[in-house]
């Protein structure tokens, strides 16, 4: 499997009784295929992973499989921090049909860097599915570092890492140490934070797994296929006309602004499950600044 572009890292839309609006969840997808991005993603952290239950992850694997029919990747977020769970989701989500599995680096417990090598080597003994590393040590309080990614690289069904560490200096150590492995070609870096995707892509990374693509996938989806085809004017261009938004869907606990745009929107995504709480007015105020400046709303 190639991992390239614009994936979205998708909210989960709630309804009024507190359950995964499907409904929704299908509306959400078919829209993000419409208009171009290369991939979708169900169950990610975006997608309250941590408040949703492992029954509804397994429905809503169901449901991305089958809505999204062939036409983009299908990715499914089956993270833990217990290997354990997280062998459970793996294995249901290659049943399922996913195109591959986003497995967040075990969380809280902060296990040491071999331990975070036996864990994707133990998923990968089990399983055939293509695995994808979510490295984000600002909310897991692990980063799993260079040694351990290169480690892991030739590990046989993982393609490759999610990167959400800020520090750009770390890609190019990361490229460094594929290029020591000889599997440069065969392991790709995603950003996972939208405002570095454009100088990522600079350094060699392949795309990006976006918040900001819930909101505007044309333009995020556009920016990222302007830079990796080596036009940087263009790609520029849309990286300025994305940065307010991409700045404010972080304005408070991803994904609150990103599921208040949405509903500003007219979109399917309702509220977020607590402990997470409804955006301050102030952000508020300033969010829907933003998409009316995007002619969002």
């Amino acid at each position: 499997m190639k991992l390239e572009g614009t994936i979205v890292a998708m909210v989960t839309p709630f309804n009024i009784e507190d359950e995964v609006d499907q409904a929704g969840m299908r509306e959400n997808i078919d829209y993000l295929i419409e208009r171009g991005v290369e991939g979708v993603l169900a169950a990610g952290t975006t997608g309250e992973s941590a408040t949703i239950t492992h029954l509804e992850q397994r429905k809503m694997m169901d449901i991305l499989v089958d809505e999204v029919n062939g036409k983009v990747k299908a990715i499914a977020g089956a993270g833990s921090n217990s290997s354990k769970e997280s062998l459970g989701l793996v294995k249901y989500a290659e049943n399922a049909g996913a195109d591959a599995a986003l497995v967040i680096t075990p969380y809280y417990n902060k296990p040491q860097q071999h331990g975070l090598f036996e864990h994707y080597k133990m998923l990968t003994e089990s399983t055939d599915i293509p695995i994808i590393v979510y490295n984000v040590p600002s909310r897991t309080g692990t980063d799993i570092d260079v040694e351990t990614i290169g480690r892991v690289s030739q590990l046989d069904s993982v393609i490759g890492i999610k990167e959400a560490n800020p520090d750009l200096d770390k890609v190019s150590m990361i490229q460094k140490k594929l290029d020591e492995y000889g599997n440069r070609d065969d392991f790709s870096i995603i950003s996972g934070n939208d405002n570095l995707t454009l100088p990522m892509i600079s350094l060699g990374t392949r795309g990006v797994i976006s918040v900001v693509a819930n909101v505007d996938p044309e333009r995020m989806g556009n920016m990222v296929r302007y830079a990796l085809a080596g036009d940087y004017d263009k790609a520029e261009q849309l990286h300025y006309e994305l940065y307010n938004l991409m700045k404010v869907l972080f304005i408070e606990s991803n994904p609150v602004p990103a599921k208040e745009a949405l509903n500003m929107m007219g979109r399917p995504a309702g509220h977020v499950r607590m402990p997470l709480a409804p955006l301050k007015d102030e952000s508020s105020a300033k969010l829907r600044n933003v998409l009316k400046e995007l002619e969002l709303i």
